[in-house]
């Protein structure tokens, strides 16, 4: 943005210098010296006015983050359980605006600002699963749901959710992250999900 800015502000002067010669030249004895001072304040106030709009555009460019994406890019399946904590690839991506999400890896804020981020997970029956949003290293909420038929003898399907809202620094990753020895189930209808944008910069 700076270099544009430099860029910008050298065609400004190259433009007022080009506009001073040229009315020099054009300049008649009946003309004054307020026609050319106009003249080159019109250009000015051009290049001044194209500058603002460049600002606008790279700004409202740079708020626009979004994405969402579910666990598994095709079919159905079961992961986990696992002997550790697992960061979750939520594989099939549907949105990512400002390609802020990784679907190999985490989403990272691309500007300091307020975001929201919400998780859906679904369980099979006798399944157990407890999910974590997680930014940076420190845990911020859970959704879990336990099938395991001593508690629930009738379910044969469940699932859980929830969301936060952060202040995320420039560079702050925030992922899901399911919690060892549980498991979470996604199909067709994409019922394990992960999403998140930008509410506003700060």
């Amino acid at each position: 943005m700076k270099v544009a800015l430099v860029f910008l502000l050298f065609l400004l002067f190259s433009s007022v210098s080009t506009n001073q010669m040229d009315s020099d030249r054009e300049i008649s004895p009946e003309e004054n010296v307020h026609t050319a001072l106009a003249k080159m304040a019109a250009a000015l106030a051009a290049l001044t006015s194209k500058v603002s709009v460049l600002q606008q555009e790279t700004e409202v460019s740079a708020n626009k983050v979004a994405f969402s994406a579910s666990l598994l890019d095709q079919g159905s399946g079961t992961t986990g359980p696992a002997l550790t904590e697992t960061t979750l690839a939520f594989k099939h991506v549907v949105t990512n605006i400002g390609d802020a999400y990784n679907p190999q890896t985490v989403f990272t804020a691309p500007l300091r600002g307020a975001y929201h981020s919400e998780w859906y997970i679904g369980i099979n029956k006798d399944g157990s699963a407890i999910i974590s949003l997680v930014k940076n290293d420190q845990q911020v909420f859970t959704a879990r749901n336990n099938l395991d038929p001593k508690y629930n003898p009738e379910v044969g399907f469940g699932s859980a959710y929830n969301g936060a809202s952060l202040l995320l620094e420039a560079g702050d990753v925030v992922f899901v992250r399911l919690w060892s020895g549980h498991v979470v189930h996604d199909d067709e209808d994409h019922i394990c999900t992960f999403s998140g944008h930008l509410l506003f910069p700060m």
